[in-house]
């Protein structure tokens, strides 16, 4: 894959192995220990324009998921090794081996999902949760249904296999690129570092890496989605700290509440928050706001 370590400064590479396999982490810094996890379709790169800055202050992990970047891609069926839960698992095991076992976490898109399962089911390991242009699964599928969010590829990839498999490989660059084009605030990749691109790019044109892509929407179609629920009908909600940063376009289309309005009124009462300046890759499209609100918060 495309060599990115110019990209973060000072910083050492490690796999961790796993149950499932070796998961990749880029680790650099002093202090209190933070993790940043990437979202869909990206990978620990998408944090490039954060991590340097953020090793001032903390012990900074930046991690890719299962089936993402450089970790392990397990083939798995109906979603089942692709849960929120499970890759929440994995987040322990990589930062315990890395000496953390209560950390703070930053994570944005499918990341922010991760970090915030971890954050209900075991509490005791996340310190404070910064959740990235995200609303709860169990929301967007409610919005889905009622026509009022702009997700299709939500009900697209979480097809039973083959389905959206055999459309992506037509053309990966096409299909990616044509998602995240229209996420952004302007339109374009120019936001995206040409670098930073080409690892993504080398990423989502392996095949093994497509399937893992929609084997985590399958699971965010159901067992994510059972999960949620099953924590909104019992009345658990985050404890920790949690900040919620939405972009201006995506999470807050539309006419239902902002991001963080609905975070409030579900899993997490005491979040607090507000809106960046960007499109849905906030960290990617306007840094020094996210980098501001996350020091301030963390």
């Amino acid at each position: 894959m495309t060599d990115v370590t110019d990209l973060f400064p000072g910083f050492d590479s490690h796999w961790v192995d796993t149950d499932v396999g070796r998961i990749f982490a880029r680790v650099g810094g002093n202090g209190p220990p933070l993790l940043l996890l990437h979202g869909f379709p990206q990978t620990h790169v998408m944090w490039h324009r954060l991590a340097p800055e953020l090793s001032r202050h903390f012990s900074v992990v930046a991690m890719d998921l299962r089936g993402y970047g450089w970790s392990v891609a397990p083939q798995s069926k109906n979603g089942e090794l692709y849960t929120k839960r499970e890759m929440g698992r994995d987040v322990v095991t990589v930062m315990e081996d890395l000496g953390h076992v209560r950390f703070r976490i930053c994570g944005h898109d499918r990341g922010g999902r991760v970090g915030y399962r971890l954050a209900l089911d075991h509490p005791g390991h996340v310190e404070k949760l910064a959740l990235l242009d995200i609303l709860p699964t169990s929301q967007v599928w409610k919005n889905i249904r009622e026509g009022g969010t702009p997700a299709a590829h939500w009900a697209f990839l979480s097809q039973r296999e083959p389905v959206p498999e055999t459309e992506i490989k037509k053309g990966p660059d096409a299909y990616f690129e044509g998602l995240i084009t229209g996420w952004t605030q302007e339109k374009s990749l120019r936001c995206f570092d040409a670098r930073a691109l080409r690892q993504y790019r080398d990423a989502w044109g392996d095949p093994s890496r497509i399937h893992a892509m929609c084997e985590d929407y399958r699971a965010g179609a159901r067992q994510d989605l059972e999960a949620d629920e099953a924590d909104l009908a019992a009345g658990r909600t985050i404890g920790c700290p949690t900040l919620v940063l939405s972009g201006d376009f995506f999470l807050t289309r539309g006419t239902g509440p902002s991001g963080l309005s609905v975070w409030q009124q579900t899993l997490a009462p005491q979040a607090q928050g507000g809106l960046i300046d960007a499109g849905h890759f906030i960290a990617e499209e306007n840094p020094t706001a996210v980098l501001d609100a996350l020091l301030a918060f963390l």
